[in-house]
């Protein structure tokens, strides 16, 4: 069965997008932090994505600023096969990513069944929402970032049901980001 996991950027006031989405204040790096994220972003399995986090990342990746920046991650980013839910959108033309309108929750529960790498969702609180409150996430790491945003959107936006989550590991960066790794707890 694959699993699936959730890595998001978090405020320290707890936001995964200030109130206008922007989500570039989570650009905190340095050379133990970039290596991190090189190493992180893998390339194998499956992202998924609501339709705002989508559309924020189909705005930098193919980009070739993206690709300068930081080429590795846009490799992997470009190539990854990726997944977008969304009941509004009529296509997705970023590169090996596939539309889902029906629910969410539904299609990772199918998606989970099958072979393959595993799930990553970034972003996409709703979607996070949806499927911790199906009990479809199997792990969470959250990278505290120390910027205040005074407002925003959460990483469990709707979530209709408490979540207890259990701390597996932890790392302090350089850049003053601490990545929180957590396991949801069985109640």
């Amino acid at each position: 069965m694959q699993r699936v996991m959730v890595f998001n950027n978090v405020s320290v006031d707890g936001y995964i997008a200030d109130d206008k989405g922007d989500m570039s204040w989570a650009r905190n790096d340095d050379a133990e932090w970039n290596e991190f994220v090189q190493g992180n972003a893998s390339g194998k399995g499956v992202l998924l994505f609501g339709r705002k986090t989508y559309d924020l990342m189909v705005s930098f990746w193919p980009t070739s600023a993206a690709i300068a920046m930081m080429p590795e991650v846009a490799e992997k980013m470009n190539s990854a096969k990726k997944v977008v839910f969304s009941k509004s959108m009529e296509t997705a033309g970023w590169k090996n990513t596939t539309l889902v309108k029906g629910d969410p929750a539904e299609a990772v529960r199918q998606m989970k069944g099958e072979a393959g790498e595993g799930m990553v969702i970034f972003g996409s609180g709703t979607i996070v929402a949806q499927l911790a409150d199906a009990g479809l996430i199997d792990e969470y790491q959250i990278a505290v970032v120390p910027v205040a945003l005074g407002g925003g959107r959460t990483m469990f936006e709707g979530l209709e049901k408490k979540l207890k989550l259990k701390l597996t590991k932890h790392r302090v960066f350089g850049n003053g980001s601490v990545l929180l790794h957590y396991e949801p707890v069985q109640v």
